[in-house]
């Protein structure tokens, strides 16, 4: 009996022993990268990484906006939700601009009004100003993903963007790393208290839109207004304006299948990490009965292995492909649960952050890349960005849902200095069931899914060059190979949207 194409799809793919050596030698991947690559890359990272600062600039400082603003844990996770909320509405607007315009000035441009809001934050007096500015802060992060991710990757070679893309994911975690120190170090000691972590953060975001004015343009942009120019066929604005939208257009009616997918499959990977990290630094404070100091050393061992796991799923990935090493990733977390909620000790604690974290953003490290190579061509900003950032939507009330569930579900933990029994909410328990729960259903979003595993976008046309809403079969690598001697044969062809399983027909 044929088992089904998702399952038989995951097979890693047989190669040559000269094409697996350079595949799997991440030495030779970075050694193979021009100056101008890397500069691009790490401008994407960067970017990447002040972002997540400043998101987790909140999370971090929870217990401390509740005595500023007199206002109790579920109240503040408030601003997180809202932060999630608008994201969306950022991803659409950029992600058009970059898409439109061009990579450079659209990310500018965001990095900017990133920073300017980072610092109103800091700025706020009450807890009304807080969430209006930290409304529109929302706007500003949910356009820096999908921009930093098609900045990144669309300037490195097909062979190396597995690992890259891991690199680049956890700029997520190194962000709340260095949110995290900051938060240790300068936090405690500064008269200004939690508001000098969002004016830090401000200068950071600055500094990064600053970088990133400073280097060219994306090669797949340069190349399409020079070959336009050779041809004698450059247009005018508004004639680039009327083909956008006319491929938006044509994208979203070829595509519906593939976004309604991706943002379903987004929607579970972020209730994943913010499901585990937006409240773990209040669940080692209040449940656990550990200091601030103690909460943010585990938090950065976390980070530690998020770093960890999102590069090395990256570079596996590269060669098993991408859904396999998700699925893998997303399993491993379900084995480490038990270490990441049920301990007393604060090694055991922290090791099962490690753990955790190891597992849900190595799962992450793979989605940069596999998003930009399911997206239509010509929207490699719009379409991976709107789709985590809806998905992001979707889970916005992680934080809050585990608040409440915890004002509900209660356990007696022993105070550490005072040596009496207390009763408080009981996040381990309301952390270990819901990242179960949406693990699970990560795994079988992606078991059904697709991939495009070594497509060669850059070489697609842009939106505002036509043709860019559809995708050619022929910058698709076949999840086992094209030389696979024992390659899947492809299904029958089903009714619906065709472009979703191009790949089966390559």
């Amino acid at each position: 009996m044929a088992l089904p194409y998702f399952i038989t799809s995951l097979r890693p793919s047989r190669r040559s022993e000269s094409e697996k050596e350079h595949r799997m030698n991440p030495i030779k991947l970075l050694a193979s990268l021009s100056a101008i690559q890397w500069l691009l890359f790490l401008s994407g990272w960067v970017a990447w990484t002040m972002d997540a600062y400043d998101f987790f600039s909140v999370s971090l400082t929870v217990p401390l906006l509740s005595k500023q603003f007199n206002r109790p844990t579920h109240d503040i996770t408030t601003a997180i939700t809202l932060t999630l909320l608008f994201r969306s509405l950022g991803a659409v607007l950029f992600g058009v601009f970059s898409d439109r315009f061009g990579r450079k000035w659209p990310l500018v441009f965001n990095l900017i009004l990133v920073a300017i809001l980072e610092l109103g934050s800091g700025f706020c007096n009450t807890f009304k100003q807080f969430l209006a500015v930290r409304s529109l802060f929302g706007i500003g992060m949910g356009g820096i993903w999908g921009q930093a991710a098609a900045t990144g990757l669309e300037n490195l070679p097909v062979e190396a963007r597995g690992l890259f893309s891991g690199i680049l994911q956890e700029g997520y975690a190194v962000g709340y790393l260095i949110a995290a120190v900051v938060d240790l170090t300068l936090v405690p000691h500064n008269r200004h208290g939690w508001r000098s972590l969002f004016w830090l953060g401000s200068g950071l975001s600055l500094a990064a839109a600053v970088f990133r004015a400073l280097l060219p343009e994306s090669q797949v942009f340069i190349r399409a207004r020079e070959e336009a120019r050779a041809k004698g066929t450059l247009l005018n604005e508004k004639q680039k304006t009327r083909i956008f939208l006319h491929e938006t257009k044509e994208m979203l009616k070829k595509e519906w299948l593939l976004c309604i997918y991706a943002v379903l499959l987004m929607t579970g990977f972020n209730f994943l990490s913010h499901g585990s990290q937006d409240l773990y630094p209040t669940f080692m404070k209040t449940s656990k009965g550990f200091s601030d100091h103690s909460a943010t050393v585990a938090t950065i061992i976390g980070n530690c292995g998020a770093i960890a796991g999102g590069i090395v799923a990256g570079w596996v990935s590269q060669r098993i492909g991408r859904r396999l090493t998700i699925i893998i990733f997303t399993i491993s977390i379900g084995a480490w649960i038990p270490l990441w909620i049920l301990p007393s000790s604060f090694s055991a604690l922290a090791a099962g952050a490690f753990f955790i974290q190891f597992g849900v953003q190595g799962a992450w490290g793979i989605i940069p890349v596999h998003l930009n190579e399911l997206s239509p061509p010509g929207f490699r900003s719009t379409f991976p960005g709107v789709a985590y950032q809806l998905g992001n939507m979707v889970s916005s009330a992680s934080a809050q849902i585990e608040a409440t569930a915890g004002d509900h579900i209660k356990t007696t933990i022993t105070n550490r200095s005072t040596g009496a029994r207390e009763v408080v909410p009981d996040y381990g328990k309301v952390q270990g069931i819901l990242i179960g729960v949406v693990a699970a259903f990560v795994v079988i979003m992606t078991l059904i899914g697709t991939e495009n595993r070594g497509r060669h976008f850059e070489s697609s046309k842009l939106a505002i060059e036509g043709d860019g809403s559809s995708t050619d079969v022929s910058e698709i690598q076949h999840p086992n190979g094209a030389d696979d001697v024992e390659a899947v044969s492809a299904p029958p062809e089903k009714p619906g949207n065709d472009d979703f399983h191009d790949e089966k027909k390559a």
